[in-house]
């Protein structure tokens, strides 16, 4: 073996991935509110506005129902100037850490709530193999 690497591997900056990623968004109780299938290369923070556009009305005061969330809690890799700068014109307050900066206290439990609807749209092999 040289020190390249093995040769008989694609090479790491090779992007092809066979399979399929799930975004998802919901609500704060675990609810899925929009759910997006993507082949397994495509980024993160491409499905950003198409998840945030996707969610149906939300019910909130007799006859003025609330079509966006007040807030949207994400991972580091929906981190990016484009999708803050849109969704701060859209009244959206973002809760994201930075990327290369430590992650905000007290964000993982409220990403579990996430985590525990991706296991439970996984429990369907259908949705998991697509």
């Amino acid at each position: 073996m040289s020190k390249e690497g093995r040769r008989d591997r694609p090479p790491p900056v090779d992007r092809r991935k066979a399979g399929s990623k799930h975004h998802l968004i919901c609500d704060g109780k675990g609810t899925p509110l929009h759910i997006i299938t993507t082949a397994a290369n495509v980024n993160d923070i491409t499905q950003t506005l198409a998840l945030v556009d996707g969610i149906p009305l939300v019910a909130g005061r007799p006859g003025c129902p609330r079509r966006r969330p007040e807030s949207i809690l994400g991972d580091k890799a929906y981190d990016s100037r484009v999708v803050r700068r849109e969704l701060r014109t859209r009244r959206i307050m973002l809760v994201i850490s930075r990327k290369g900066a430590p992650n905000i206290k007290g964000l993982g439990k409220l990403r579990y709530v996430v985590e525990q609807a991706f296991a439970l749209l996984h429990q369907f092999k259908r949705l998991a193999i697509r």
